[in-house]
């Protein structure tokens, strides 16, 4: 272990999904460095059983329904606390011997204990990048009121943050996120009628969580990071750009006001950014694939299709309006995903219900936390209404 990193208390937000169970390896692999206090997730309650066997954490929550079984499964560990809902999620994240909050929950439900800790002034490593999208300005608010840090675990973003790692003094003329374009890039609209679940899940580079993936294939991915990209960098809209990549290799850049551009580079693995988050200042020694542009000789670049793929422009158009114009964004977006993995809606039509929504809901240019709450509940009923129309 390097004599300068002390090790880090862990809070992990929805362990059981994919960036959860990836951390956890990088909490394996970097034996010593991490000790994890506090292990979540909604359904998948045999899994966290396993993790609490493996990891011995201070306490765990699971979704209601599933309390009886993670309390019964973990009766001979009375060192782990078995706690459950939505409010634990708020409680756990501010205890004590916390110092690092992960929160890979899905959706809008990471908001509320990601406030929570920030103003228990934990550091927040961030993969829930709706908690942005949805409260970007409040959430930016209480970072600097509670001096934590927020540190970006989306590979796109924290490339960003690794590029202006020692630019503190040099301002960004604009950053670009690149996109993998996903399964469906070079389609036409007219292609994507008949498009099915288990194509779009099939991401070409990377292996995530269902929503995020169908994300990925109609680029609101992209969109929710461009929104998310503001906020996390103090970006005015117009200095953000996508470009495809479809390699993956390039996870983001920035343009500084000289023309010069820093890039990131690696190999599409979660870890690596997942580590960087949680071992931030240091480097951390891995044995990670290691990228080669032998195996990479062309790496090509092109513009998103924007006709073909609504929701990037719609999620522009929110980001613009400001206000709670993002919460509706996100809230319709995660009803239409649900719809459509239960096959209630089309792809294409994923699309029509957000920008529905956008016009339908009411707007408010300065939203509390509870007006998010509210909007957030609006949206959502007013999406499941178009789904069942």
């Amino acid at each position: 272990m390097a004599d300068s990193f002390s090790q880090k208390t862990l809070a992990l937000l929805g362990s059981t999904g994919s960036i959860g169970t990836q951390a956890l390896e990088v909490v394996r692999e970097q034996q010593g460095r991490f000790r994890v206090a506090v292990l979540t997730a909604g359904r998948q309650w045999q899994l966290l059983v396993q993790q609490a066997q493996e990891f011995r954490p201070e306490v765990v929550v699971i979704g209601e329904e599933f309390y009886r079984e993670v309390k019964a499964a973990l009766a001979s560990q009375p060192e782990t606390q078995v706690l459950a809902g939505a409010a634990a999620l708020a409680e756990v994240v501010q205890r004590p011997e916390v110092d690092v909050v992960l929160t890979a929950l899905v959706g809008y439900a990471g908001l509320v204990p990601t406030v929570a800790a920030i103003r228990a002034g934990k550091d927040i490593a961030l993969a829930n990048k709706e908690t942005l999208v949805v409260a970007g300005e409040l959430i930016t608010s209480l970072v600097q009121q509670h001096g934590v840090q927020l540190l970006p675990v989306d590979s796109e973003h924290s490339a960003i943050f690794q590029c202006l790692v020692g630019e503190a003094h040099n301002p960004v003329e604009k950053i670009i996120l690149t996109a993998s374009g996903g399964p469906f890039r070079g389609r036409k609209v007219s292609d994507l009628a008949y498009i099915t679940k288990a194509q779009a899940l099939k991401h070409p580079n990377w292996t995530m969580g269902a929503k995020i993936t169908i994300d990925s294939a109609t680029l609101m991915n992209k969109g929710l990071e461009v929104i998310e990209a503001k906020w996390l960098f103090g970006l005015r809209n117009e200095q953000i750009d996508v470009v495809v990549h479809p390699q993956s290799i390039v996870h983001s850049l920035v343009q500084f006001e000289d023309g010069s551009l820093k890039a990131q580079l690696g190999l599409p693995d979660m870890k690596l950014p997942i580590q960087y988050a949680l071992g931030y200042p240091e480097r951390l020694r891995n044995d990670f694939p290691r990228f080669s542009f032998l195996n990479y000789p062309t790496l090509t670049f092109e513009p998103p299709d924007q006709d073909t793929f609504r929701h990037l422009p719609l999620a522009f158009e929110a980001m613009r309006r400001g206000g709670t114009a993002a919460c509706v964004l996100n809230a319709a977006n995660e009803v239409a995903v649900a719809a459509f993995l239960q096959d209630k809606v089309s792809f294409p039509a994923m699309a029509e219900v957000v920008a529905e929504c956008l016009q339908r809901v009411p707007y408010l240019a300065s939203p509390t936390l509870a007006d998010y709450a509210a909007t957030d509940a609006e949206a959502r009923r007013v999406a499941a209404g178009l789904i069942k129309n």
